[in-house]
């Protein structure tokens, strides 16, 4: 799953994190990546949101900031229902002026004893695109002869059709089918596809659904789910 959850605010303001947990829980993911996540900042009310987040589903919760904000920090989160054998949280380059991002890499060994690696992260805002085309090269370059299988999960805040996309899919891939082109954003009349999960080594990954589903108060995004099998 991949899941920008405004910062907990929901599209109302009133900060309803038993309602952005339930959301989770209603799809019951292995693994879930958190964009616009804050870190005992003032505005979420001093709360550490991956930590409660994690609480309120049952998952481990895991946290990488991408920089600084209002009194706490402000980045990535992963959730996983497996606990985590490593992580790497990666600096994303960005112009000076621009906010900085980041992406948070986890992997877990299943009980099968793969290694499965899963990347969280949120990609550039602006309209101009240079940022964004920055950001996917710099995780081409640092995933993209990655020895594990790999997830990339998140709002990457560029169409299906974009230069970012088409950067990131020189190794990695989306599932070529129409579910994956569905507009996430606004949550309540979606316009643009931003928010994407894709992987590398096509022959050995499954797509048995690829699904958007919308509701306009938990988050202004949509909620992405896919459920992949990895075959070694």
């Amino acid at each position: 799953m991949t899941f920008n959850i405004l910062h907990g605010a929901t599209v109302k303001n009133d900060f309803n994190l038993d309602t952005i947990a339930g959301v989770i829980q209603s799809f019951q993911p292995d693994l879930v990546a958190l964009q616009e996540v804050d870190f005992k900042t003032k505005r979420a009310k001093g709360y550490d949101l991956p930590t409660e987040l994690g609480f309120r589903t049952g998952m481990v919760s895991l946290f990488a900031r991408a920089m600084y904000y209002d009194g706490g920090e402000y980045g990535e989160a992963i959730l996983s229902r497996y606990t985590l054998v490593g992580s790497e949280n990666l600096d994303l380059p960005h112009l000076p002026a621009s906010e900085p991002r980041a992406a948070l890499v986890a992997r877990i060994k299943t009980s099968k004893g793969n290694t499965i690696q899963f990347v969280g992260t949120h990609l550039d805002h602006l309209n101009e695109n240079t940022d964004r085309k920055m950001q996917a090269k710099a995780l081409i370059d640092k995933l993209g002869d990655t020895p594990y299988p790999t997830i990339i999960a998140g709002d990457l805040n560029d169409g299906a059709h974009s230069e970012t996309l088409q950067i990131l899919k020189t190794k990695f891939s989306k599932p070529q089918i129409s579910e994956a082109l569905v507009n996430t954003w606004p949550s309540d009349a979606p316009k643009r596809n931003l928010d994407h999960i894709l992987f590398n080594r096509t022959e050995q990954w499954e797509v048995l659904d690829y699904t958007v589903h919308c509701e306009n108060y938990a988050s202004d995004h949509c909620v992405v789910t896919a459920t992949l099998v990895f075959t070694p």
